[in-house]
C-alpha cells in the first residue's frame, strides 16, 4: 500500500479510483484526471509500476493515494475499499488477456479461472465494495474491449468476459438508476505493450490497420481523455451506453484492407472552431458560424434531421452529408443530431432511420483515410440542449479523433 502526503486540495477535488493504473490506457487516464485535478486513488498489482507513477505525478495536481491489491482476490477487493475516501467516480480497467491460448484452454493451470475474475468478477466485486464510498450521481466506468463487440480466437476467453462486462454495464445501470454508468470499448491502441510487440516483429501494424477507417493506431491519450470524460458528470447522457472509441474499426463491413491515414493526428488540446448549420443554435447555447481559423479543429453540428419529415431521414443525411464534403477536405468533424425514434411509421417506411446510420457508418469508412469523421447524436424526447454541450465539445472536438461512425443515443439529463 502506498500512501500519499495529506494535501489540502484533496478534500475540494472529486475523486477517482482508477484500476490498472499504473500501465497503459490507465497510466495515461490516471495522469489526464490528475491535471484535470482530480484527486486519484491509483490500484495495481504491481508495487514498482506504481511507485513510479507516483513519482510521474504532476505536482500542480492533488497527491495520489496508491493501493497495491491482486483484484482477483475477493478478500482483497474487500480490504481496498475500506481503504478509499468517498468516491465521485470509479473506473474499471485493470484486465487480463491470453494470447496465443484457445478458448479451451487454461482450465488445467487455473488462467482461464484468474482472467474471468479480473476481467468479469472484479468490476463488479469492486463496485459492489466500494457502494458506501460511492457519492450521489457517481459515475461507474469499464473498460471493454471491442473483442466484446465481435469474437477475437486465440486469446482465451477475452471476447466471452469483454461480451460479459458490456451486459454488465447495462445491467447495472438499469439497477442503478441515481449513477451513471457507462462503458468504453477502445480500439488499437498505441500502449507499451502494442508498441513492444510492434518493435520485436511480433505483431503487423499494417495488417492490424487495414480495418481501420480512420487508418491509425489511437494514442493512450485519447482513451485517457474519453475516460476523463465519461467520469464526469456531463457523461449522464450516455449512461447506460458504450462508447465505442476505436477509428470505426466496429462499423468496417468490407473484405478490402482500408488506406492507411494520410495526414498526421492533430493536437488533442487544439480548440475547436464549431460551425452550426440547420440548427437553432441560440436554444443549445452555442456560437453558431464561428469563423474559420487554421489554428483550431474544424467541427460542424448539423441539426437538419431534427426537422426531417417522416421517412426523409435518410436523405436529409444524404443532404447533410454532401454539405459537409463540399466544405470540408480533411481533419474535420461532421456532428449530426438526430430525432428520437418514430414509433408510429407505417411499415414501409420502417427501415428509413435504419439506411441513415448505416449510411453514418459507410461515410465514416470512406472518409477515414483523410481524417473526416462522421458520428451521430440520438436525442430523446427530454434531452434539453443545454445539457447535451459537454458532450457535444468532445464529440465534435479534437480530443476524439479516433471517434468515429458512431450514433450515441442519449438519455435524459437528471434535474
Amino acid at each position: 500500500m502506498i500512501h500519499a502526503t495529506p494535501d489540502p486540495r484533496a478534500a475540494e477535488a472529486p475523486a477517482v479510483l482508477v484500476t490498472g493504473a499504473a500501465a497503459g490506457i490507465g497510466r495515461a487516464a490516471a495522469l489526464r484526471l490528475a491535471h484535470a485535478g482530480w484527486r486519484c486513488v491509483l490500484v495495481d498489482a504491481n508495487a514498482e509500476a506504481l511507485q513510479q507513477l507516483q513519482a510521474d505525478w504532476p505536482q500542480t495536481a492533488p497527491p495520489p493515494l496508491g493501493l497495491v491489491a491482486d483484484l482477483t482476490d475477493a478478500a482483497q477487493i474487500a480490504r481496498l475499499a475500506q481503504a478509499v475516501p468517498p468516491l465521485d467516480a470509479l473506473i474499471n480497467n485493470a484486465g487480463l488477456s491470453a494470447g496465443g491460448a484457445g478458448a479451451l484452454s487454461g482450465s488445467e493451470d487455473g488462467a482461464a479461472a484468474r482472467l474471468l475474475a479480473l476481467n468479469l468478477a472484479a468490476p463488479a466485486r469492486l463496485v459492489q465494495a466500494c457502494a458506501p464510498r460511492l457519492r450521489p450521481g457517481a459515475r461507474i466506468v469499464n473498460v471493454a474491449s471491442g473483442a466484446g463487440l465481435r469474437a477475437i480466437p486465440w486469446r482465451g476467453l477475452y471476447s466471452p468476459s469483454k461480451a460479459g462486462l458490456i451486459a454488465q454495464t447495462r445491467a447495472l445501470d438499469r439497477a442503478r438508476p441515481g449513477w451513471s454508468v457507462t462503458a468504453l470499448s477502445p480500439g488499437f491502441v498505441r500502449t507499451e505493450l502494442v508498441q513492444g510487440l510492434i518493435d520485436s516483429g511480433r505483431l503487423n501494424p499494417a495488417r492490424a490497420l487495414a480495418k481501420v477507417p480512420l487508418g491509425r493506431m489511437a494514442e493512450p491519450r485519447e482513451m485517457a481523455d474519453a475516460l476523463c470524460f465519461l467520469a464526469s458528470p456531463a457523461a449522464r447522457l450516455l449512461t447506460g451506453q458504450l462508447l465505442v472509441l476505436d477509428g470505426g474499426s466496429s462499423i468496417y463491413g468490407g473484405s478490402e484492407a482500408l488506406p492507411a491515414a494520410e495526414r498526421p493526428v492533430l493536437p488533442f488540446d487544439l480548440p475547436m472552431a464549431l460551425r452550426c448549420v440547420d440548427l437553432r443554435a441560440p436554444a443549445w447555447g452555442l456560437a453558431a458560424d464561428e469563423p474559420a481559423n487554421d489554428a483550431a479543429y474544424q467541427a460542424v453540428l448539423d441539426g437538419a434531421a431534427l426537422d426531417a419529415a417522416p421517412g426523409a431521414l435518410l436523405e436529409t443525411v444524404l443532404r447533410s452529408a454532401r454539405r459537409f464534403r463540399e466544405s470540408r477536405d480533411a481533419q474535420a468533424s461532421l456532428t449530426l443530431l438526430l430525432p428520437p425514434p418514430a414509433s408510429d411509421l407505417p411499415w414501409e417506411q420502417a427501415g428509413d432511420a435504419a439506411a441513415a446510420r448505416m449510411l453514418i457508418a459507410t461515410l465514416a469508412a470512406e472518409w477515414g483515410a483523410r481524417g473526416l469523421r462522421i458520428n451521430a447524436l440520438e436525442l430523446a424526447e427530454s434531452t434539453a440542449p443545454g445539457d447535451c454541450r459537454p458532450l457535444l465539445h468532445y464529440v465534435a472536438g479534437a480530443r476524439a479523433q479516433f471517434l468515429t461512425g458512431q450514433v450515441l443515443k442519449l438519455g435524459a439529463a437528471p434535474h
